[in-house]
């Protein structure tokens, strides 16, 4: 085969990618799509990078003499096009989260905007220099593997300066309730925090299918009680408490944020406080229900709901989709949160995100930041990239803001005598969201 042919075939599948990439699946190969994508975008300078190397090489053997080089130069640039739009977007990001924050809070406490590290993109390694990093601490002492817990902190910690009233950041890691551990995600964000003189803690927790719902919010809630207790050892504040998390862990993220203190999802403890000063889902998943049709009737998420994590039929347990969907728990006197979702996402759809913005924005008395990104896939965050890194300044903006308030937080159990239960399907999970726009 001629290099012609082989230059082809080669534009054929970088075109590929990159049409993925700016229009991925939603009903058929969606894992697959998303993969894909998520590396293409992330990754679009390195994606250019090898396709302008590749085109040279090519033409350099003569490629472009034959018709089919000059078809897979033609399109060659049609990926670069696309490619070069994927980083300009990307470029933006820290102008939309902005945005957000602008319309959030008050004009006093706009952060102050970041630029791009372009070390850290080119050579994407989410550690940073001055961090120390705790090792598989137990936060239940019944010698599961699942119930252990990472914290990084400021190296300076172990020096004659003791850390002391720092700031917490609790991390819970994404995987549709069933895979992923606390090694793997947040790192960007926790390294970059650690490195600013907070303590971050990543949590594991029970999995599916070993571990059924609701194991998994109790686990975390476990891990929130164990930070409640023991942080100040280890140099923080157990008064200045943000939680994030991405995909299921944003799902987490929002519950925890909603439902402080909650008899319901604290059995044995619960008179601990699991209050936070705020909480940041990213690409979160925000209603086991679907009770606005959003995912269709071949839903996937559906299907690993009923057989793997609830392991029960929303047909004949509605009750308990409903309690372990954060737009039913949605309500006044709740911490202010920053929600942070993708455009693009095709698989926590950013529908769902906006309904449940605009459900809490119509009750809550705190500040809803919300940030939808153009051009963004799910897990965006997982490594340092164009994107993930300006989103990581503007989280940490958030952050910084809300420890730095005092909030009027209502427990779960103490809300407004005229908000209703959170499980009654008849609540606030279903009152008619205020309008959201796309930030």
């Amino acid at each position: 085969m001629d290099a012609g042919r082989w230059f082809l075939i080669l534009a054929i599948v970088g075109l590929a990618h990159t049409a993925n990439a700016l229009r991925p699946r939603r009903r058929v190969l969606v894992g697959a799509s998303f993969f894909a994508a998520w590396l293409t975008t992330e990754l679009a300078i390195f994606h250019l990078a090898w396709q302008l190397v590749a085109t040279a090489i090519f033409i350099a053997a003569g490629a472009a003499d034959s018709s089919f080089g000059v078809v897979a130069l033609a399109l060659t640039c049609l990926s670069w096009s696309g490619l070069v739009w994927m980083v300009v977007v990307a470029l933006h990001t820290g102008d939309v989260m902005d945005a957000a924050l602008h319309d959030a809070l008050a004009a006093g406490d706009q952060p102050p905007a970041g630029s791009v590290p372009w070390a850290r993109v080119l050579v994407p390694n989410p550690r940073r220099p001055g961090v120390e990093r705790l090792h598989d601490l137990s936060y239940v002492d019944d010698g599961q593997r699942r119930h252990r817990l990472d914290i990084y902190r400021p190296r300076a910690a172990n020096s004659d300066t003791s850390l002391t009233g720092a700031p917490v950041l609790l991390q819970i890691h994404g995987g549709a309730w069933t895979i992923g551990s606390k090694e793997q995600q947040g790192l960007p964000l926790m390294y970059q925090l650690a490195q600013h003189g907070w303590v971050c803690v990543a949590i594991n927790y029970r999995l599916s299918p070993r571990a059924t719902w609701p194991d998994h919010l109790l686990d975390c809630k476990r891990a929130l009680a164990w930070v409640k207790e023991h942080i100040a050892e280890y140099g923080g504040d157990p008064d200045r408490v943000v939680v994030t998390g991405g995909s299921a862990g944003g799902h987490l993220t929002a519950m925890i944020g909603l439902t402080a203190n909650d008899e319901r999802f604290q059995p044995g403890f619960e008179t601990v406080d699991t209050t936070v000063r705020a909480f940041v889902p990213i690409y979160g998943v925000y209603d086991f229900t679907d009770r606005d049709g959003l995912r269709g009737k071949r839903d996937p998420l559906r299907r690993a709901l009923e057989r793997i994590i609830v392991k029960r039929m929303r047909a004949d347990a509605p009750e308990i989709f409903d309690l372990a969907s954060p737009m039913s728990h949605v309500r006044a006197g709740v911490p202010p949160c920053f929600v942070v979702h993708g455009a693009l996402d095709n698989l926590a759809p950013v529908e769902e995100a906006r309904r449940f913005v605009g459900l809490l924005r119509a009750v809550s008395t705190e500040p809803v930041a919300y940030a939808e990104l153009p051009g963004t896939h799910h897990a965006f965050d997982v490594f340092p990239s164009i994107r993930s890194l300006l989103a990581v300044d503007r989280i940490e903006a958030f952050a910084k803001w809300a420890v730095s308030q005092t909030f009027a937080v209502a427990t779960a159990q103490s809300a407004d005598d005229d908000a209703a239960p959170a499980s009654d399907p008849t609540t606030t999970g279903h009152m008619e969201p205020s309008p959201v726009r796309p930030v």
